[in-house]
């Protein structure tokens, strides 16, 4: 993936960050990245080119560089969460079984209704797909394994959760 150093740098000081050395090899990673790397994962790859990074300079870089908006966190239950820097606007899919993170084309969805926001303030609003990736979902076992219930190919089910639309 081609990394445009000069884009870097316009991000961060338009985000109001200083461009250290440490945080630009942090976003450079990611932005050359096609997965969603872990704090861990981030910390070895940037630690292996540039030993001047300690653990906590680099999880303070990723948690002030998701507050600015320059990289996305996906939470992930049980896991650890993974770290994404795409330029184009997308949503995410994680698996229940091997808890990989892929990327799903963004399409319009609908946002709530003030009335049913009362006094909240929206920031923003994000729309992860849960289930099993399709390398998982070859590989179940039966429709009455416990781990793959309420799962099918394509088809709805009757299980709606968080309100996602049906």
């Amino acid at each position: 993936m081609l990394i445009d150093p000069e884009a870097i740098k316009r991000s961060l000081a338009s985000s109001g960050l200083r461009n250290t050395p440490q945080r630009y090899a942090v976003i450079a990673f990611l932005k050359g990245q096609s997965g969603h790397p872990t704090a861990a994962e981030i910390f070895e790859a940037v630690n292996g080119t540039d030993p001047r990074s300690s653990r906590a300079t680099i999880y303070n870089n990723l948690r002030d560089l998701v507050q600015v908006g320059l990289v996305r966190e996906v939470a992930m239950e049980g896991r650890a969460a993974r770290f994404d820097a795409k330029d184009l606007r997308h949503y995410h899919f994680i698996c229940d079984r091997c808890g990989a993170v892929e990327d799903v084309d963004w399409y319009d969805v609908p946002g709530p209704a003030a009335v049913s926001l009362g006094k909240r303030v929206l920031r923003e609003c994000e729309l992860i797909f849960r289930g099993l990736c399709s390398k998982c979902a070859k590989r179940r076992a039966s429709p009455k394994d416990s781990k793959t219930k309420g799962y099918t190919h394509g088809k709805r089910t009757n299980r709606v959760r968080y309100g996602c639309p049906q």
